[in-house]
């Protein structure tokens, strides 16, 4: 798959997003869901599900569904051992310093940890257990190990009409609440004494729908319509929605209705409400539709930072927890000079080091041998729905 600049920006930005929304500052609650009422993990799972269906169907489509299977599940582990490093920095280094600086943030994310240590690591090292901060990882891992079967099924005629409709059932279900008691029930089978909220923040029969569907147009490139075949009406629709809920998340912060907690469970981001998907929707016909006019300019840095997603994001991940560690949660304490300084060199550390992978890849790149290069065609990639 030829490097699609404009994907590496947006997945920058994504990253950019995530790493203001986590750190604790101000800007956190300034920039947190800028566009509405859709957060930085929407677009960042959905990208990345759609670089993975891009580059793994090509890879099925040259090398045979095997060598897919096996070049998807070689990335999934490389993934889990990212995800098991930063565990184990959180469970030595971060537990030790935040007890000893009694930093109530530190606690708090590894409440289990410190009540059961041992249940704890086997639970966290099989992703049963998930603090937060790191429950974003075991999600791609779980959604990664099934998109060989999901690409598989899609490269059959109409296969994808099969992968989609099952999605969407299995996310209409945990809007309903009609899966997670049997997930539970699953998980006090496995762990009693682990609470089932300690099993991460994100619903995974919810958010796979988003997954399923990067997979889906990255897959099916071609299924991604030109901008002059979207409907006016869906644009202008598309516009006004989003334009909306932008106001709305500025003028009333992120929860959308207050105290009314059944009307923002159609919000929910854990969840992933059905008002929450209709908002990423409209951005993302938006950004279909109006992104070209974005592709005369060159948004370098962004590009740089989404080219190293991985090493970026577990980077960004680390340096939270070192600075609730040593710092902890004080948001509206610290100085606002203090906390953009804080900002400013994270940013700046998460560009280094994305220039340093970016660099490693290179180098790794040019010393592969060019004998036995794939010969087919790009033609061949290309495949009716």
């Amino acid at each position: 798959m030829t490097r699609q600049p404009e994907l590496d920006a947006l997945r920058g930005l994504m990253l950019i997003l995530m790493a203001i929304t986590h750190l604790p500052t101000r800007y956190s609650t300034w920039l947190s869901q800028p566009f509405g009422f859709v957060s930085a993990a929407e677009g960042f799972v959905f990208l990345s599900a759609y670089m993975v269906g891009a580059i793994y169907t090509r890879r099925a489509m040259e090398d045979g569904v095997g060598a897919m299977r096996k070049a998807l599940w070689r990335r999934t582990g490389l993934v889990w051992l990212c995800h098991v490093g930063m565990l184990l920095f959180l469970f030595t280094l971060i537990a030790k310093i935040g007890l000893r600086t009694d930093r109530r943030a530190i606690k708090n994310l590894i409440s289990f940890y410190l009540e059961e240590p041992i249940d704890a690591l086997w639970t966290g090292l099989l992703m049963i257990y998930n603090p937060p901060l790191l429950d974003i990882l075991p999600m791609y891992v779980v959604y990664m190990v099934y998109s060989p079967l999901a690409l598989t099924i899609g490269l059959r005629r109409h296969g994808w009409y099969v992968v989609m409709a099952g999605s969407l059932t299995i996310w209409s279900l945990a809007q309903l609440f009609l899966i997670q008691p049997l997930y539970k029930e699953f998980i006090h089978w496995i762990e009693p004494k682990m609470p089932f909220h300690q099993t991460g923040a994100f619903d995974l029969f919810a958010w796979q729908f988003i997954w399923v569907l990067g997979l889906w147009m990255g897959s099916r490139r071609e299924v991604i319509p030109e901008r002059s075949a979207i409907p006016g009406w869906l644009v202008a629709f598309c516009v006004v929605f989003a334009v909306t809920c932008m106001a709305w998340r500025h003028a009333v912060g992120q929860a959308p209705f207050g105290t009314l907690t059944e009307f923002n469970l159609l919000f929910d981001k854990w969840r992933l409400g059905p008002l929450r998907v209709v908002n990423f929707f409209a951005l993302l016909v938006i950004v279909i539709r109006y992104g070209p006019y974005l592709l005369r300019y060159r948004f370098t840095v962004l590009e740089t930072l989404g080219r190293a997603s991985l090493p970026v994001f577990c980077a960004h991940v680390v340096i939270v927890l070192v600075v609730l560690a040593l710092i902890g949660d004080r948001i509206g304490v610290t100085p606002l000079w203090a906390e953009t300084v804080l900002l400013a060199s994270t940013l700046v550390a998460l560009y280094a080091i994305a220039l340093f992978s970016n660099r490693v890849s290179r180098e790794r790149r040019a010393e592969r041998p060019r004998g036995g290069q794939r010969t087919k065609g790009r033609s061949t990639a290309r495949h009716k729905a």
